[in-house]
Formats: C-alpha cells, structure tokens, sequence
C-alpha cells in the first residue's frame, strides 16, 4: 500500500478479541465502535478503515495481503497456515492449546498414538502429532469439542484452554506441556508493513498504552534533608522532578514507579517522613 491510502485493519466481529481488541483502539485514539452490526468502520482522522471479520478468517485476509493489519489470536494465525508477521503481542485473549482425555486415562501424549483426537484447530494439531512422530485420527469440531468424547466422537480432543473449569466439568484433564501459549496478537501483512506511518504509529500508541498499565505516578512532599533517600525509593526512570515548595526547608517529588509496588514504595515514603504521597494512573506512555 501506498502512504497515503487508507489503512486497512482487521477486527475480530464477535467475543472476547473483539471486546479486547476496540477497547485497546479506543484507548489508542482510534474510531472504531460500532453502532449495530457494519463491517467496515472509517476512522478519517487517522486514515483507517476498521473491516469486522470472523477471528478465523483474519490471519488468511492478511497473509493475502487483501487486509494490511489485523488482530486476532496467535493460536488462530498458527492454524490458518497464513504467511503473515506478528508485529505485537496485544497482552488480553491468553489461553493454552492442550491435548486433554478423561481423568486418569491417559499418562503422556505419547498414549495418545492411534487414538481419535477431536478439535477445531486441525491444522495446529496435526503439526504438533507430526513433530512428536504420533499418527492420530483427527475429528474436526467446529465447537463443544469438550463433550465430543462422552458421545463417542473421540477418545481425547485438542482445544484452547483459559481457566480449564470447562475441561473439569466435561471430566477431562490437561495431558502434557502445552502446545502453544496463544494472545492476541496484532499481525501484518509482511515484516515490511512495520516500515508504513500509519502502522508505526498504531504500534507506538498500543505500546504506550501498554507501558502505561505496567506504572504509575507517585507524588509527595518531603523535607530537603530526607530528599536523597526518598530519591532512593523513587528514582523514576532517568531521575525523579523535584520542585521547590514555598516553605524553602521542602519540596515536590514526582516520579514513575511500578505499579506492582506502589503500596511497598507508599509505606517506605509515609516512614521516612513524606507527606501528600499521591498514586494517579497513567493512561499512556512514550519512553
């Protein structure tokens, strides 16, 4: 595509990746809510066109390069075979794909040769058997592949696992390591879409938001004579802005912290004498 076209993004039309996907674009700054059920989305401030297109279809429009960019699962992109590049892991939709048979059947993978495996990810499972050397029947599921083997349709199934509540309920457990950790992902259409404006500029925004989710920003007040240690505590990422008060024997301190330890950074200010000690969230970030 050329810099000036508009840029074409996929969307997931349905469930979780959808709603993962338009809340991170929304934060991103991207128009593209729907207000029923369209299937293209123009954003003209930003030169794109959001396109809502089935999760599995995604990887396929992309690799084609029909579609510029796209999010959709990893697990999805591995199985569709499509040629594409994943240019950002988006952090939400994490699950495991996993061999899975009745409780206390089967040890090892390895007892899974010969048996009728039931899934709706094909392709992906039968490059797992092929690297494992297992010849194994595979029974395509287009969903509720769990309960295919209280009917009889297989012995043990292949299938995304989240919590694993939905494998314990069918009486199923988890056999082996599995065989690939799955998110959503933001894919393109070759490694050199990273270089077009528009996607650079998409990714920047995703991994502010991102960064921003991993910090947040501490401010107190402290007397000078405690001001280096506290520094200690708080030194930001390059160092902490320090800023005089009226009262000249103190004075502001700002900095980012990580958001795992801002109580344990808290409690450590509130004893070494800081006063005003402020938490605010931060909604995006450049470093």
């Amino acid at each position: 595509m050329n810099s000036t076209s508009a840029l074409k993004i996929a969307i997931p039309n349905k469930g979780a990746l959808s709603e993962g996907a338009v809340k991170l674009l929304l934060a991103a700054g991207y128009r593209c809510g729907r207000g029923g059920r369209e299937l293209i989305v123009r954003d003209p401030d930003n030169n794109v066109d959001f396109m809502f297109l089935r999760p599995r279809d995604i990887a396929l429009y992309v690799g084609r390069g029909i579609i510029d960019a796209g999010i959709t699962g990893r697990d999805l992109v591995a199985d569709s075979g499509a040629e594409v590049s994943e240019l950002l892991a988006l952090g939400f939709g994490r699950s495991r794909f996993c061999f899975a048979a009745p409780k206390g059947t089967v040890r090892s993978v390895e007892e899974l040769g010969g048996k009728r495996i039931a899934t709706s990810y094909p392709e992906l499972l039968r490059q797992n058997l092929k690297k494992r050397n297992l010849s194994c029947p595979v029974v395509k599921l287009d969903g509720a592949v769990e309960i295919s083997v209280q009917l009889g349709v297989a012995d043990a199934i292949a299938d995304v696992v989240e919590s694993g509540s939905t494998l314990r309920e069918a009486g199923l457990e988890i056999i082996g390591d599995p065989m690939l950790h799955s998110e959503a992902i933001l894919i393109g259409a070759g490694e050199e879409i990273q270089d077009h404006p528009d996607i650079r500029r998409l990714i920047g925004r995703i991994q502010g938001i991102q960064v921003a989710a991993n910090y947040v920003i501490i401010e107190y007040d402290i007397q000078r004579s405690r001001l280096e240690v506290c520094c200690k505590v708080t030194p930001g990422l390059e160092s902490p802005t320090i800023s005089p008060l009226s009262n000249p024997d103190w004075v502001a301190v700002k900095a980012m912290a990580p958001r795992s330890d801002c109580n344990r950074i808290m409690d450590e200010l509130h004893a070494l004498g800081a006063k005003a000690v402020i938490v605010t969230e931060i909604r995006s970030c450049r470093l």
